[in-house]
């Protein structure tokens, strides 16, 4: 479709076509299986079965902060959700997560076993499961899930829509580009002016609320997303450079980042995950 042409929208909308670009195998207008497909089970109580998307990060990244904390009941296995193959259209991930996105995580150390879907969800669940990385006194709980939320609301504007027109989409479509990137930089906008009050969006401590955020806009922050640091100016926002390079240098974020990685270099790609020592013995670069 070009830009001189107005599209004029049918009465009734029908998927003849997929809508082309990158990822476009992985759109369709209906939810359910399309093909039978039992997920692995591991050694451990945790099952994560995700990528190393944004959204994918957050789970692998709060589950190595908790074992870091000391809480080896956060041990997991993490297997390889190929998004590209379609593995999230098997009939054993749909059972874990209708919604046929990951991250998606089964606790079986509850009978029956509990499933945990949609990343902000398994965050939650897990802060609260361990007693860590959420506030228990109203105020700052209240605080720290105000911006839980505000990513999980927000986010989509910058993925789904200025990632995908800016990097993606087939055409490159002004008004949409446009559209989007003056959200992306009211998002920055906001998150500079709540890191200009306090370290951490919660206030003075690390919380799952930091832990959401920081693998789309501190990942943005620092030219990691997209490769639109430059478009969008993203060294004008330093409240936000400060917090992003600060949770960058985390160990814990820097192992989460390798979980269930694709991309990058053989040495920073861990594909599965089932102990500790995985990070040492079974990168890449190593099989």
């Amino acid at each position: 479709m070009s830009q001189d042409n107005e599209y004029v929208p049918p009465r009734v909308w029908k998927w003849e076509k997929e809508s082309g670009g990158q990822f476009a195998s992985i759109n369709r207008p209906i939810a359910g299986p399309t093909h039978d497909k039992t997920l692995p089970v591991g050694k451990h109580p945790l099952q994560l079965y995700s990528l190393a998307t944004p959204n994918g990060v957050k789970a692998t990244i709060m589950l190595e902060e908790l074992l870091a904390r000391g809480h080896q009941a956060a041990e997991y296995d993490a297997w390889l959700i190929k998004i590209g193959d379609g593995d999230q259209f098997g009939s054993g991930f749909v059972e874990v997560n209708p919604n046929s996105k990951i991250p998606a995580l089964m606790d079986h150390s509850t009978t029956p076993p509990t499933r945990v879907f949609e990343s902000g969800s398994i965050l939650l669940y897990l802060a609260e499961k361990f007693g860590e990385l959420l506030p228990r006194e109203p105020a700052g709980r209240t605080e720290t899930l105000n911006w839980l939320f505000w990513q999980m609301g927000s986010a989509p504007y910058l993925g789904g829509g200025f990632g995908h027109f800016y990097a993606y989409a087939p055409t490159k479509i002004e008004y949409a580009i446009d559209r989007f990137a003056m959200e992306a930089k009211r998002q920055l906008d906001v998150l500079d002016r709540r890191l200009g009050e306090t370290r951490y969006l919660g206030g003075d401590d690390y919380t799952i609320a930091d832990i959401a955020t920081w693998p789309w806009y501190g990942q943005l922050a620092l030219g990691r997303v997209y490769d639109a640091g430059e478009f969008l100016q993203v060294q004008t926002y330093e409240n936000v450079q400060r917090w992003a390079s600060d949770i960058d240098a985390r160990p814990t974020v820097k192992r989460g980042r390798m979980v269930n990685r694709t991309f990058g270099e053989p040495e920073e790609q861990l594909h599965e995950r089932h102990d500790a020592s995985d990070f040492e013995t079974n990168t890449q670069d190593k099989r």
